[in-house]
């Protein structure tokens, strides 16, 4: 299932990079290069939408629907796997206190001849 959600994100992705490359701006005219606006709205003209502009917005949906499902599920197997649902934990001997070492004089170095 994530591979496949994770196919459809990767495909989405490259094809709303092209579609938004391929669209022109608002006012994508000579008008526009000297801060000139094709009509007097409050945000320029606005036509019909395009083809490109459907498909901009479909993409975008599929692209958050795929986003936010690949989030919760990531969520949810890194939560199940911290939990330890399925494991047990690591058992742990109890601490005996630690027998201080007896001390032995050193013995004196042989004597050479």
């Amino acid at each position: 299932m994530v591979i496949l959600l994770t196919i459809i994100h990767v495909i989405v992705c490259f094809f709303l990079i092209g579609v938004v490359l391929l669209q022109s701006g608002k006012s994508a005219d000579i008008a526009a290069a000297f801060g000139g606006m094709g009509s007097q709205t409050a945000f320029g003209p606005r036509g019909a939408a395009t083809v490109l502009s459907r498909a901009t917005a479909w993409a975008t949906i599929i692209f958050m629907i795929t986003s936010l499902s690949l989030a919760i599920i990531s969520s949810k197997k890194r939560t199940s796997s911290i939990l330890g649902s399925g494991s047990k934990p690591a058992q742990t001997q109890p601490s005996t206190p630690a027998q201080p070492q007896q001390s032995q004089p050193a013995a004196p170095p042989p004597a050479s001849k």
